[in-house]
């Protein structure tokens, strides 16, 4: 499932790539893939809008246009991807085609079809009808103060299952979850009440280290991720516990694997008792 630095990657890049761009008609090869509004009414109102900015809120694309915002999340297994010749690089999962006056075009994919498109009017709608369940961006609206608070409101909450909670903080998924806990020998069961002050800030320097990490990697792809151009990323070549079951730590114990908030959760039992 792309995270937030896997959705940061394809923002940066349809950021360089596409604003200032025209859309034309839309082609909805699954209609169902259009949340808000009705497939018709999605098509007659982006035609003609231009891209001004892209943003991004946790796993959230967040395109403003001159006339509106369009917001795009990836799910499961969705790819967004930039064509310069107006052609897909790849067809059988192709669920929307977004083209453009001059030609080139993004084209949204989905093997699962879980992921959606919406558009909106303004941030009103934008918070309101979309983003209404989901908390700061981790990244870039969390500082440690802030941080610090929001931890206090959630004593009780165990840490994995915590920073997995998009209505706590946005953007954090199972990959990135595992290894900012790694990096500062927290175990994933841990209460948030139970940090000292400097466990906590520990654990939120691992958090802006580990997504600083994959987002300079280009993100994590074991399967489904591709940027907006097509290619893979590489981080998965830097995990130091996710997906690593039964191979050594650096401390020499092997990795284990358990279930903690429904998730497959790798730690290693003695750097992170």
């Amino acid at each position: 499932m792309p995270e937030l630095p896997e959705v940061e990657t394809i923002r940066r890049e349809l950021e360089a790539l596409v604003c200032g761009k025209t859309f034309t008609e839309p082609v909805l090869h699954m209609p169902s893939t259009i949340k808000r509004p009705a497939a018709e009414e999605f098509s007659t109102r982006l035609t003609g809008q231009r891209i001004e900015r892209f943003d991004r809120r946790g796993k959230y694309l967040v395109i403003n246009l001159d006339r509106g915002i369009l917001v795009v999340h990836l799910r499961m297994t969705g790819n967004l991807s930039y064509s310069a010749n107006g052609l897909p690089y790849e067809e059988r999962f192709l669920r929307v085609s977004l083209p453009f006056s001059d030609g080139s075009a993004l084209h949204y994919s989905d093997m699962r079809r879980f992921g959606r498109l919406w558009l909106v009017e303004d941030e009103e709608e934008l918070e309101t009808e979309v983003l209404k369940r989901i908390g700061p961006d981790i990244l870039n609206e969390v500082d440690l103060e802030k941080f610090l608070e929001l931890l206090g409101r959630r004593e009780r909450s165990r840490l994995k299952a915590l920073l997995l909670d998009q209505g706590f903080a946005a953007g954090m998924g199972n990959i990135y979850t595992d290894e900012c806990l790694y990096r500062c020998s927290i175990h994933p069961r841990r209460q948030a009440g139970t940090l000292s002050r400097s466990e906590a800030e520990d654990l939120y320097a691992a958090i802006q280290e580990v997504l600083a990490d994959g987002i300079e990697y280009g993100g994590t792809t074991f399967r489904d991720y591709r940027n907006a151009s097509g290619a893979i990323g590489s981080f998965q070549s830097k995990l130091a516990v996710y997906g690593r079951k039964g191979e050594k730590c650096r401390c020499g114990t092997p990795i284990e694997k358990t279930k903690e908030a429904g998730r497959g959760t790798y730690y290693c039992p003695n750097c992170q008792k």
